[in-house]
């Protein structure tokens, strides 16, 4: 499988500029089409209002969101139109709550969607929004790109974090165009369990695998020495100077993750390298 429809949700220019210098930097290496979809958001919340007020309230919001939509489809335009790579621009107004089939709809005929990190300062709930409704309603895999990233989305030492999970073998194969590339893929595992199916040889299979597809895979076999996987394996990205994480996503609920925290939340917080994730 090929990268050959790339898709990224801009909610706010200013936000998005890692994640769009990714973007098209990807569509180059894989001589893809970029789609960028310039979203305006109606924050429009359901309450009491006096007699009348509410049309007055949606209609006033419904405004600035196309308004803000349509500074956005200009914006990207003006800095789309000196690349070389194939694009396109379009521009919708979707509420808060409706996001998700907005951007399910158009992430489904995509091969990778490009996204900026959901959480922090001057981050909305539509950010986190986005990134959901990609890897859920469009069952497609996300790479979240770090504020202020500039190194080339072309990755020479990719991390894979490894757990035997379903979710983690799914982002495996919808990585392989990223795990291709690379010159080296660390398979690592965390705390392998003592009785699991890979006791005796942790990663093994999937070194084999990934070794058939031209993947030059190596194996690390961490503990759990601090209180959070998300920590171990950050700092293993950091000390191994890896480019790239490739990783599961929501293994747990999202609502038992938003409630109690995740290897995923955790990961999307902290991330300093581009994190290839999939359900």
């Amino acid at each position: 499988m090929a990268y050959k429809t790339i898709l990224t949700i801009v909610t706010d220019a200013k936000a998005a500029q890692s994640q769009i210098e990714a973007a098209v930097s990807l569509a180059r290496r894989e001589d893809a089409h970029l789609d960028v979809l310039c979203m305006g958001v109606d924050r429009t919340q359901t309450g009491y209002y006096y007699a009348g007020a509410t049309a007055f309230v949606q209609q006033e919001t419904m405004d600035r969101a196309q308004e803000d939509a349509q500074k956005l489809e200009a914006a990207l335009k003006d800095r789309l139109a000196p690349e070389d790579v194939r694009w396109s621009v379009e521009s919708i107004v979707a509420q808060i709550g409706a996001i998700a089939p907005a951007v399910g709809l158009r992430a489904r005929f995509a091969d990778v969607v490009i996204a900026g990190i959901p959480y922090g300062e001057g981050r909305g709930p539509e950010a986190e929004a986005v990134v959901e409704a990609a890897l859920f309603e469009g069952q497609v895999p996300v790479l979240i790109v770090p504020d202020g990233y500039t190194s080339p989305t072309v990755a020479s030492r990719i991390v894979v974090a490894w757990n035997q999970s379903a979710e983690a073998m799914n982002a495996i194969r919808k990585a392989l165009p990223q795990l291709k590339a690379a010159e080296t893929v660390d398979i690592t595992i965390i705390d392998p369990p003592a009785h699991g199916p890979e006791r005796s040889d942790p990663g093994g299979a999937l070194s084999q695998m990934l070794a058939r597809h031209g993947v030059h895979a190596e194996v690390s076999v961490l503990a759990k020495t601090l209180p959070r996987v998300s920590d171990v394996l950050n700092r293993h990205v950091r000390d191994s100077k890896a480019d790239m994480v490739v990783m599961g996503a929501y293994g747990h609920s999202r609502f038992r993750e938003a409630i109690l925290g995740g290897a995923t939340r955790s990961m999307l917080e902290k991330a300093e390298v581009p994190v290839l994730m999939a359900h």
